[in-house]
């Protein structure tokens, strides 16, 4: 299995119609389908990372929070909540041509 593809909701809604347009609908529709045509099935991933130099000034500022402990606001502090869409991989060569033919709509545009 290779590396995912990160997606955020926007991208992933573009690139859904996209897919849609060019496979009938039961390829995004199906779990096992869009992995034997399109090499990949998708996979919601909401978890934490690392802020930004830019995203911790901007908390540093609006920092009102309350906290339990100090060691609960330093995790706040240095990771933020992110929702990502994950593409699992499970065949290189239709992971290259898949990042060929639709990386325009893999641009990281967040939200």
């Amino acid at each position: 299995m290779s590396k995912p593809v990160k997606l955020f909701s926007k991208n992933w809604d573009k690139l859904r119609k996209k897919l849609d347009q060019d496979h009938p609908k039961s390829v995004t529709m199906v779990r096992w389908k869009m992995k034997e045509v399109l090499g990949f099935t998708v996979r919601e991933h909401l978890g934490y990372r690392p802020r930004t130099a830019q995203e911790l000034d901007d908390y540093d500022h609006s920092d009102n929070i309350w906290h339990e402990t100090e060691k609960d606001r330093k995790f706040y502090r240095e990771n933020i909540n992110e929702y990502v869409i994950c593409l699992d991989f499970y065949d290189e060569p239709k992971r290259t041509m898949f990042l060929l033919k639709y990386s325009e709509y893999l641009q990281s545009d967040r939200n």
